[in-house]
């Protein structure tokens, strides 16, 4: 069921909704515009909205900025203050505090100030992921290389970086449950993990001939240690076995029709699966066992599919009863944000 949709002022290629529990209704937007010319630039924006079933999309709060490749909050906790970590095509990373504000207008009552910001690399910052305890942040570069950047009273520094792929790294990925266990994927086809707990970082395991074409999200289960899933250029979402570091197997795939360049997992559904499917809309799987099913599709963009996002904690209720959890979905060329409620009896 379509709730509401937007136009966003530049190609939409990320949506985060806020996982910290007062801010459940923040949803970010970011955007990258390749502006050509004699001296071609890279422009971009953050944008917050106010998202609800039945107010739909209130836009309360936007920043400038070079082109946003990637996005991600901070997790929620106890006394932990939303944090928002940018990745751009300038090759910096910046840290922006979601601060509440009388003087924000809207429904929203909050906006974003930068707190901090490094200068990574003169390649550009692809992609990004903070580590469980959000002390350090790991970023992919377009030139194959991956930065641990630690995060201390809110100033960033670069504790190392290392030649991890041949291309760009499309995808960084901690382990939630082995946080010094990092994976990445690149153009290079190559899914890697990486041990933290030495500098330069070693290699645990790579795999190299499973994904046809470019490995673009890694998304480890949060609830099962020892399940992992990749998504590819070559259309597949695989699901892979960790529990032997050295050698993890490969143990389900589905075709979902389109490259996977995002995975998100259901803040409350154990093996349910929000997939952004590039040249084929977007798709909800559910992974069992033995097998992986597509429960539902959405179709409504008319460009490529590059953001999706659930909102987490907040069910969606009418007359009394639930109706599952909100989707953000974002769309590139078409410049388009979308909100919409999961029909599948399986999301609800």
């Amino acid at each position: 069921m379509d709730v509401a949709h937007y136009c966003l002022d530049g190609n939409a290629d990320a949506v985060e909704f806020c996982p910290h529990y007062l801010f459940n209704h923040v949803l970010a937007a970011a955007t990258y515009t390749l502006q050509e010319g004699v001296e071609p630039s890279r422009s971009g924006s953050i944008s917050l909205f106010s998202v609800d079933i039945d107010r739909g999309l209130e836009l309360f709060h936007c920043i400038e900025t070079a082109g946003v490749f990637d996005i991600k909050w901070n997790r929620g906790g106890v006394d932990v203050h939303p944090l928002l970590a940018l990745a751009d095509a300038d090759g910096c990373l910046r840290l922006h505090g979601l601060q509440c504000s009388s003087d924000a207008s809207g429904a929203g009552g909050a906006m974003l100030t930068e707190i901090g910001g490094e200068k990574v690399s003169s390649s550009m910052c692809l992609c990004l992921d903070w580590n469980p305890l959000a002390t350090s942040i790991s970023v992919g570069l377009s030139d194959g290389s991956i930065s641990l950047v630690t995060l201390r009273e809110a100033q960033l520094q670069i504790s190392q970086t290392w030649k991890a792929h041949e291309f760009e790294v499309w995808a960084t990925s901690f382990d939630t449950h082995q946080p010094h266990l990092l994976y990445t994927g690149s153009d290079d086809c190559r899914f890697r993990c990486w041990d933290l707990r030495e500098s330069p970082s070693n290699l645990a395991f790579q795999n190299t001939k499973t994904h046809k074409m470019g490995v673009c999200c890694i998304a480890k289960s949060p609830t099962d240690s020892n399940t992992l899933l990749t998504g590819s250029y070559d259309e597949f979402l695989r699901v892979w076995d960790v529990r032997s570091t050295s050698k993890p197997v490969n143990e389900n795939s589905i075709s979902l029709g389109g490259g996977v360049w995002r995975l998100k997992h259901h803040p409350h559904i154990p093996g349910l699966v929000l997939a952004a499917c590039m040249h084929n809309g977007f798709a909800i799987a559910r992974i069992g066992r033995e097998n992986i099913e597509v429960v539902e599709s959405y179709g409504k963009h008319e460009s490529l599919a590059y953001g999706a996002d659930w909102q987490a904690d907040r069910l969606c209720t009418e007359g009394g009863g639930k109706r599952g959890s909100l989707v953000a979905t974002c769309s590139f060329y078409d410049r388009l944000l979308r909100i919409w409620l999961p029909e599948s009896q399986m999301v609800k």
